[in-house]
């Protein structure tokens, strides 16, 4: 099914992933958050040699840790998040992604994840599926300064309202992200329970 899909905002894991074979993309697909990224030392992965990938979100999340967070200060752990904004999965070598992206590096404390560096990069991931998977092929991302709104209005068009009221909503967003630590931390195997912006008091990671 063709289609363009935008999403209102939305700040929740989902651990289902879109297919882009069927094109039956849900909303809780659509927001599957960066929960399969690893030590920013290592190669960011989530296919075997053998397996293929079904959806993009792997493709992001790569991105964002070696595209985005390897210009950081480098910590243990850098881990992505998003939120869809909408989707065009029309063609499949130019599918659109549009974001509000974010990433962060951790360094292990004790049993807190303190913040070493991060950040937000909304913007439009273009998107090519390839024979094993999905790769992202360009980044048309919100510049800084006094160049935010602008960018921001030609980047998302007629999704800018819907932009707005997600990347506004710092409680959701942070509910969003203890969330997504909270799942990275369990599969691999990390002992952390909490996570701490520096200046901050920590926080319980979500279950």
């Amino acid at each position: 099914m063709n289609k363009i899909i935008v999403v209102t905002a939305l700040f929740f894991v989902a651990l289902t992933f879109v297919s882009c074979q069927n094109k039956q993309t849900t909303i809780e697909e659509q927001n599957t958050s960066s929960t399969i990224t690893n030590s920013a030392n290592e190669d960011v992965s989530t296919t075997s040699e053998v397996e293929k990938e079904i959806t993009y979100f792997p493709a992001i999340e790569r991105y964002l840790v070696n595209e985005c967070g390897s210009k950081y200060l480098e910590g243990q752990y850098c881990v992505p998040f998003q939120t869809v904004v909408a989707v065009d999965e029309r063609n499949e070598e130019d599918i659109l992604v549009w974001g509000d992206f974010w990433v962060f590096n951790y360094n292990l404390a004790g049993d807190t994840l303190e913040t070493v560096s991060g950040g937000s990069h909304p913007g439009l991931m273009h998107i090519k599926q390839t024979d094993t998977g999905f790769e992202v092929t360009a980044f048309d991302q919100v510049e800084d300064g006094s160049r935010y709104m602008p960018s921001a209005k030609r980047i998302f068009g007629d999704k800018y309202d819907a932009f707005q009221a997600i990347n506004s909503d710092e409680i959701r967003r942070e509910k969003h992200r203890a969330e997504v630590l909270a799942h990275y931390v369990k599969k691999h195997e990390i002992p952390a329970t909490k996570y701490k912006d520096y200046g901050w008091p920590a926080k319980n990671l979500e279950e």
